[in-house]
């Protein structure tokens, strides 16, 4: 598998994945997040500016040609960690450990520092999967002011229907 920033052209691919990711949500009366828009072209293009998208590829074909990501993750530096604000692989391609390879792969591009993450607590794919590579639900206390600010707009947009919470995982976790 090849984790790398996605070229400007190759960004569509990435809002179709986040809509074939979300369709699993229907399953458990989730439809509001299944139907969420992804981030718009303009956003991921700030993030693939700034090197902080990266999309995995299972097959190498020449070049970037012929090959097609099979799933992608957003972060950002929040309070002196690296935030993953969104990883989606397509359900075609899930249980291959793609989400754990982009984590780990963010977590070596945002330096020697925890990730943080906010995620469902009740959804399987979430925070249950997160704690098996490494994440830790974070106590109300521990969230930092840029987690709080991300929680709030968070519960803004409707999020908070279904148990939310912050998650924490220290560098160099290896499980």
């Amino acid at each position: 598998m090849i984790i790398q920033v996605p070229a400007l052209d190759e960004l569509p691919a990435l809002r179709a994945i986040e809509r074939a990711a979300g369709e699993p949500f229907r399953a458990l009366d989730m439809a509001s997040v299944a139907d969420d828009e992804p981030p718009s072209p303009e956003q991921l293009t700030e993030f693939q500016r700034a090197g902080r998208v990266l999309a995995a590829y299972e097959e190498p074909g020449p070049g970037r040609e012929g090959r097609r990501p099979v799933g992608y993750l957003l972060w950002e530096p929040v309070d002196g960690c690296t935030h993953i604000e969104q990883v989606s692989v397509h359900p075609d391609r899930a249980h291959r450990r793609i989400g754990r390879a982009l984590i780990d792969r963010a977590e070596r591009d945002g330096g020697p520092v925890p990730l943080t993450l906010t995620t469902f607590t009740e959804v399987p794919w979430n925070a249950p999967y997160y704690a098996r590579i490494g994440f830790r639900i974070l106590p109300e206390a521990e969230l930092t002011p840029g987690l709080r600010a991300i929680r709030a707009h968070e519960a803004a947009l409707g999020l908070d229907r279904w148990p939310r919470t912050g998650m924490r995982r220290e560098p160099g976790w290896s499980g």
